[in-house]
């Protein structure tokens, strides 16, 4: 398997299916003749031409909504918010069109579109920049959404969004697009959306998660690692739809389980994964569930308040110790 970067496993998604499937064309800020904020679509507008690679004024509602009208007659349009933060902008049009619009006409219209970019906190970029809006997303029926936390899963779920006939959001890292990794050589490689995946089997705790805190989750169950404690990591690669057989697998296994999540804790994913597991599991649980998410305020500016508001690896083995009744 060829080892490449998260942001190339994406342009290599981008450019496999727009050369598949004529209808598919990338539109948003800076895609074409800056090959994009985060440089993921490198190289598509001299490949594609300028009516697939379409560069757009800064304008989220109104190229979200050109994308879906696009959808409904057909092509399968991807958008790119430059930043998940912006697309609040576009939730109008995300929401209320694009999430209901197969349902409302009685299935006369699919909306096959991907909303696609950057999501989460990188390094100072303070309240309005480093939002993880994913509880958001995954409230609104009709809306699909996957979080990859890998290069291989970035370009498999990504492939799989775009051939989807259902509107898929695509919630990339913001600071995974340089994570190497391993990516199948096979050209259809395709991560289903909906499908958990164990990142480390463990048999005393499970440590559920999605996204960039995946990798945080492998580093605390490294440390758990020597103290004993064998730590079971389960990704679930896609909040809508939710892959609950495998998170009630891996509890009914280890009994305990901690989620973490980059997003707030105020409805965030880990209380609907809590209310799940204690609906369908809670004779098998030996603790209660924990979760570990940024602290409940916008994100400071100041390094040292940024670095204690985001979820650490500290806090995820404290977390595990206290549900194992060991701290």
């Amino acid at each position: 398997m060829a080892v490449i970067t998260y942001r190339e496993a994406l342009n290599q998604a981008l450019v496999e299916e727009m050369e598949r499937d004529p209808d598919v064309f990338l539109m948003g800020e800076e895609v074409a003749l800056y090959n994009g904020a985060y440089k993921v679509s490198k190289g598509l507008l001299d490949r594609f031409g300028e009516k697939r690679v379409v560069d757009t004024p800064i304008t989220e509602l109104g190229f979200a909504g050109v994308g879906i009208g696009a959808a409904m007659v057909g092509l399968r349009p991807v958008i790119e918010f430059m930043t998940f933060n912006f697309s609040i902008l576009a939730l109008d049009q995300v929401f209320n069109s694009a999430a209901k619009v197969h349902y409302m006409s009685g299935g006369q219209f699919k909306c096959p579109i991907v909303f696609r970019g950057p999501s989460g906190a990188a390094l100072q970029l303070s309240a309005q920049h480093s939002q993880a809006l994913e509880s958001t997303y995954a409230h609104f029926p009709g809306l699909k959404l996957c979080t990859p936390a890998t290069p291989a899963d970035a370009k498999g779920l990504l492939k799989s969004a775009i051939r989807d006939d259902d509107p898929v959001v695509v919630m990339e890292g913001e600071l995974l697009y340089a994570l190497k990794g391993e990516v199948p050589d096979a050209e259809d490689h395709l991560v289903p959306l909906g499908v958990a995946e164990v990142k480390q089997e463990g048999r005393d705790i499970s440590i559920i998660t999605h996204g960039k805190m995946v990798h945080v989750a492998l580093q605390a169950a490294a440390r758990l690692e020597k103290d004993g404690i064998q730590a079971e990591v389960l990704d679930l690669r896609s909040l809508r739809p939710l892959d609950m057989d495998a998170v009630l697998g891996s509890v009914r296994k280890t009994n305990r389980a901690v989620y973490v999540e980059e997003g707030w804790p105020f409805v965030g994913i880990g209380a609907q994964i809590v209310g799940l597991i204690q609906e369908e599991a809670f004779d098998e649980l030996d603790a209660p569930v924990l979760r570990v998410t940024q602290a409940d305020v916008p994100m400071p500016y100041s390094k040292g308040l940024e670095k204690l508001a985001k979820p650490s690896i500290e806090r995820v083995v404290a977390a595990c110790n206290r549900a194992l009744y060991r701290d």
